[in-house]
């Protein structure tokens, strides 16, 4: 069975055809438009293209926000257009397929748990770096989305009480310190703070210039990606402490360049767990399909949700 994954993205709107064993046979894609009644037609347009060429049985959306419990109404997307609307019922009725919603970390640890870095396990946490922090939970296959659908909001943990403000309004979030705006904001604070000769001194910096940077041997960079290390092994000690995973699945941008940082994180991580030296710890591994890992897992979950009505007919 062949099933369509979408990820709606505040630039584009990406859709593939997966098949059972997640993997992607063609991709379509536009831009994200501004409103939500063309947003749902863009959506609709880019779908429709792959579903003329293939036998798919529905659709699966991947979004960066909070999903209903139910996933079928998307409440609040920060960098889409849809405030409180009922996304997936309206995108069947212009298809003609089933549509199923779900939160793009979510998706993307559906793929990782399917067929990815955490094949198979019992419990598996995504970690998704980038701009900020995502995070997903999967328990024995099943997705765990809190009361109201929107759990489990990892990168606002409170790591340093009084630390860097935070757009969520809490201050010392561990996206604060463990994402890629927070890697160039450690650097630009070590710059200001050391006077010492580095390329991040004159560059603009994001967090892939300090990343490169740190390849290429600058000490400033050196130093801003270990203290990223340092902050990665403790939150994944803290979600340990919470959930206690069989497997951490560490994907989005920042996890391009984990070479850099992985294994000082997993010594961190290892000596900060709640009973370090006598408890098992959980596998820390680099996702398998990078930034289609939402799509793969929407298309995923879209088909257990076909498959499963059909048994409840029979």
């Amino acid at each position: 069975m062949l099933t369509i994954g979408v990820d709606v993205g505040g630039t584009s709107v990406r859709a593939s055809v997966v098949d059972p064993h997640g993997e992607i046979l063609e991709t379509n894609r536009a831009p994200t438009p501004a409103t939500s009644a063309e947003l749902n037609a863009a959506i609709a347009t880019t779908v429709q293209a792959l579903s003329d060429r293939y036998p798919v049985a529905g659709v699966g959306m991947a979004v960066a926000g909070f999903v209903s419990a139910d996933r079928r109404v998307v409440r609040f997307a920060p960098h889409l257009a849809w405030r409180h609307v009922a996304v997936a019922d309206e995108l069947a009725d212009r298809l003609g397929l089933p549509v199923v919603l779900e939160h793009d970390a979510n998706a993307a640890a559906v793929a990782e748990q399917r067929f990815g870095a955490a094949a198979g396990a019992r419990v598996a946490v995504l970690v998704a770096i980038g701009t900020g922090i995502g995070g997903a939970l999967v328990i024995n296959g099943e997705v765990f989305r809190g009361a109201y659908g929107v759990a489990p909001e990892l990168g606002h943990l409170r790591v340093v009480p009084d630390g860097r403000p935070c757009s969520c309004g809490k201050r010392g979030c561990w996206e604060r310190y463990c994402s890629g705006t927070a890697l160039a904001a450690t650097a630009a604070e070590l710059v200001r703070g050391t006077g010492e000769s580095s390329v991040l001194a004159t560059a603009g910096l994001t967090g892939v210039e300090v990343a490169r940077a740190a390849e290429a041997g600058d000490p400033v960079a050196r130093r801003a990606v270990a203290d990223l290390a340092r902050w990665l092994g403790e939150g994944l000690a803290l979600v340990a402490d919470v959930y206690d995973p069989e497997v951490v699945v560490i994907a989005g941008g920042v996890s391009d360049s984990a070479p850099l940082f992985l294994d000082d994180a997993r010594e961190h991580y290892a000596a900060a767990v709640t009973g370090a030296g006598h408890r098992p710890l959980a596998r820390i591994r680099v996702a398998r399909y990078g930034d289609s890992a939402a799509m793969v897992g929407a298309a995923a979950l879209t088909r257990e949700h076909v498959v499963a009505g059909a048994r409840h007919l029979t």
